[in-house]
């Protein structure tokens, strides 16, 4: 498995990461670790997750995907092989939120534990905190970096000038720097990405790990009609994408998949890995056929004609 750096740094991860926001929510622990272990032992190492999920599951205050994780890890071994990502930012219930230095060296602490390893691989910002001033927040994560508890550091949801800032404090106060972003892109959702942080991205040389690849399962193609959307607990997100430009979408995708005799969500993957500003999409799978799918669209090519044919159905 040919694998890609993230960013400048020397961390280098398979073309495509596994969300483990399904982790304690639409998978329970022994489904997840069934989809870790055919993850892994398909030849690829990135694993995505965030200190709030799964916290909309009534009951669930946050940390459980980590804590599914952390177990994995312990049973399984083999944590120097693997690229653990995990963010910091959402409001954790009864805790707190944001990005100020007090709240990020308290909640590493808690994610290192649930998470049952020493390291994180990229410790990431989940959202922008315009209140909190951007030195402050690298500086936490330098000291992180300097006690060998993160190796790199990401940001998630932010938008173009604000990463234009943090890279610029970066440079000027010889403090980390973002190695990668976690945007919202996909077959369906390109504008957001493409006008200003894909520019960026590509220029100052950053990763790019978006998430919702699958557009909230919307790319598979098993949401086509209003009676669709209860197939899954996913299904009312993918409900905004069934309109006449979605509809096109998913025919292209079906005169792709004809021909490459795939299925559409392995070509909606193999595009996002096409395109030269990808590092590695997320994805998440809740049973091994899905997981099958994703492990085959990170392993399906596609020529100039299927990439022109969707790129203009998604224009």
């Amino acid at each position: 498995m040919q694998k890609r750096k993230l960013g400048r740094s020397q961390i280098a991860i398979a073309p495509l990461m596994f969300g483990g926001n399904v982790f304690g929510w639409t998978a329970d622990q022994a489904m997840s670790f069934r989809l870790l272990d055919g993850f892994v032992g398909a030849g690829f190492n990135a694993i995505d997750t965030a200190d709030v999920y799964s916290k909309w599951v009534p009951g669930h205050k946050g940390g459980e995907s980590e804590t599914i994780i952390g177990a994995w890890l312990k049973t399984r071994g083999g944590r120097d092989k693997l690229v653990l990502a995990t963010k910091v930012g959402l409001e954790m219930p009864g805790i707190g939120q944001g990005l100020k230095e007090s709240y990020i060296l308290a909640r590493v602490e808690e994610s290192l534990k649930r998470l049952n390893t020493d390291y994180i691989d990229i410790y990431q910002s989940h959202q922008d905190d315009q209140t909190t001033p951007l030195e402050e927040t690298l500086g936490a994560y330098q000291k992180l970096i300097e006690q060998g508890k993160v190796r790199v550091i990401g940001a998630s949801n932010y938008q173009a000038p604000r990463l234009s800032e943090a890279l610029q404090t970066s440079a000027e106060k010889t403090l980390p720097r973002y190695e990668s972003l976690q945007p919202l892109y996909n077959l369906s959702d390109r504008a957001g990405f493409e006008k200003e942080l894909e520019p960026l991205c590509l220029k100052e040389g950053i990763g790019v790990i978006p998430y919702y690849a699958l557009a909230s399962g919307f790319l598979t193609g098993k949401y086509r009609s209003a009676a669709d959307f209860g197939k899954s607990p996913r299904g009312a997100r993918a409900k905004s994408y069934l309109n006449e430009r979605g509809g096109r979408i998913l025919r292209a995708l079906d005169d792709v998949s004809a021909g490459l005799a795939a299925r559409p969500a392995q070509v909606a993957l193999a595009w996002l890995m096409a395109r030269p500003s990808i590092t590695a999409p997320i994805a998440s799978a809740t049973n091994p056929a899905q997981l099958e799918d994703l492990l085959a669209g990170a392993r399906l090519k596609l020529d100039g004609e299927a990439i022109a044919l969707l790129d203009r159905a998604s224009g």
